[in-house]
């Protein structure tokens, strides 16, 4: 840049503060922090882009006008838009951009040619100045932006924007080339699961170009008071653990929670998150511990490796079964198994059906209920079935117990290629009134709000024993609906709790003190079975 835009902004940008009053803008320590994230970009050559999980009060918005103000009248044949929620907000942002100029030294400004619409257009009405020009919109036209060339983008309040989110967002995100002079800056609060949020957890996990910038209250300097010597809380407590606030901050946060926020903590939460994920709580909804969640999410984990398996396979059985790292793979080891003599391992499964995406599967220690392994993939069902009985191998022989309702196939494949330590459920015949018995686990109105009561206890109780990031971040998402119903919220997923929840029952059917489970009956599905043990195919299994 031809000027440095810190120093263009401190010094020539006035802003209105809290009081009315027209100051010079400072940046503080969250709009330093994106200032930074932008100028790291721009010294790599890097097209910026960036999206912000904004709290109340950080100041994001003004400081991203700021900068494509600067951007815009310094510069020759700039196009710049800014896009906003509602018509109020694109006046306010409007009018934000129109103050810069007016409060520039008259040096400073460049000439400006008269428009009525929300923009400024920097030329002469001879076509000799600058001819570049901010234009500010709202979100909901019919193709808004789609038409121009843009080197600059401001999109606010993403998460607000309606059922036409992602269709807006995507056609302007197209008008803006992908070379190191633009720069897109997606700006929003949280509004629960959409698209605003698939756009956050691509970036957090590195899945876009996006660089996520959030800023927690605990950042901010202004927020603290003077301490007076109260007795700290267990909550507290935790948060000088966690994150290290001083008694100073949180003598402020007490204050905010009393006199901004109703005396209701779960409001201070969402208006002043300390951390992205209670940005994005549901308030009430949730119907796990979110606290310990969150908590949990602070310490959690990264996985000894992540890849996926290889094995030849004749059409008829899988063999020599070996592992690839891969950092792009679908399944995560966070412990190794032990030798089946010390411990047993059980996998939980659940297919792809009924509006879910993923086929995911869980594999949990046996004895302790310790979350060692995560599958999860947008799987072929033959792949899904294959990458399970790979894992199952690779964990001495697990007990497998696969979800049945939607896709009886990866249960009759399992036992296909002989892999006959399934999970058994034993189903009542309506006519004679025999027991049948059969693999897999089915989810009825009984089963589900059973297993899931179960898995609420277990977050509850022992947060500690999941290590999946994935899986508790999914969590934290789940809803209880009006009717009671635990389930994904609208366009959320519920294939990694399902999974989990399963894995949990699954662990019940495990024998300590035995050979894997032989089950001397006929089952449903005719399928030959022979008695085996993990010794069998120990020998094919070869990790590298």
């Amino acid at each position: 840049m031809s000027i440095n835009t810190k120093k263009y902004i401190e010094e020539y940008v006035k802003i209105r503060d809290k009081s009315g009053r027209i100051i010079s803008l400072k940046l503080n320590e969250g709009q330093q922090k994106l200032y930074s994230v932008i100028k790291q970009q721009r010294k790599e050559s890097k097209p910026v882009r960036v999206i912000v999980l904004k709290a109340r009060q950080i100041g994001f918005s003004t400081e991203t006008e700021s900068i494509i103000f600067k951007e815009t009248a310094t510069k020759f044949n700039v196009n710049s838009a800014i896009i906003a929620h509602k018509e109020e907000a694109t006046t306010n942002l409007f009018n934000m951009s129109k103050r810069i100029y007016d409060n520039l030294p008259e040096e400073m400004k460049p000439s400006l040619r008269a428009s009525n619409a929300k923009e400024l257009i920097f030329d002469n009405d001879k076509g000799t100045g600058l001819n570049s020009k901010i234009k500010c919109m709202t979100a909901g036209g019919n193709g808004v932006g789609r038409s121009d060339t843009i080197n600059n983008l401001h999109i606010s309040e993403l998460a607000f924007w309606g059922n036409n989110a992602k269709e807006t967002a995507l056609g302007l995100f197209q008008a803006v080339p992908n070379l190191p002079n633009t720069m897109i800056i997606i700006e929003s609060t949280a509004n629960g699961y959409e698209y605003f949020k698939s756009l956050w957890d691509m970036a957090v996990k590195g899945e876009s170009d996006f660089v996520p910038v959030f800023v927690g209250w605990n950042e901010m300097s202004e927020y603290k008071m003077l301490y007076t010597g109260f007795e700290l809380t267990e909550k507290e407590k935790e948060l000088q653990q966690l994150y290290n606030v001083t008694l100073e901050q949180l003598s402020w946060r007490r204050w905010c929670i009393k006199n901004n926020c109703g005396g209701d903590e779960e409001t201070f939460r969402q208006e002043y998150p300390i951390n992205p994920y209670e940005a994005f709580l549901a308030s009430g909804s949730c119907p796990f511990d979110k606290e310990k969640i969150m908590n949990r999410l602070q310490e959690i984990p990264k996985p000894l490796k992540v890849g996926y398996f290889l094995y030849d396979y004749d059409g008829l059985k899988i063999t020599n079964i070996r592992w690839m790292n891969d950092k792009n793979g679908y399944i995560k080891i966070y412990k190794m198994p032990n030798s089946p003599e010390m411990t047993k391992y059980c996998v939980g499964g659940d297919t792809a059906g009924d509006g879910s995406d993923f086929y995911t599967g869980h594999v949990l220690n046996s004895r302790t209920g310790d979350q060692v392994a995560v599958l999860k993939q947008q799987f072929d069902p033959d792949e899904y079935v294959k990458q399970m009985y790979c894992l199952g191998m690779y964990y001495k022989y697990a007990l497998i117990g696969i979800e049945a309702n939607f896709d009886s196939f990866p249960i009759m494949e399992l036992q296909r290629l002989k892999y006959t330590n399934q999970y058994v459920r034993e189903r009542p015949d309506t006519y004679t009134g025999a027991v049948e018995k059969r693999f897999g686990f089915k989810t009825t109105l009984i089963t589900r709000p059973t297993i899931l009561a179960n898995l609420i206890e277990i977050v509850r109780e022992h947060t500690e024993l999941i290590n999946d990031k994935d899986t508790l971040e999914e969590l934290l998402t789940i809803i209880r609906n009006e009717k009671g119903r635990i389930e994904a919220p609208e366009g959320g997923h519920d294939d990694q709790m399902m999974g989990l929840a399963i894995a949990y029952e699954v662990r019940k059917q495990v024998v300590f003190n035995e050979e894997p489970i032989e089950v001397k009956h006929q089952f449903s599905f005719d399928v030959e079975r022979r008695n085996s043990s993990s010794r069998d195919y120990g020998e094919e299994l070869t990790v590298i």
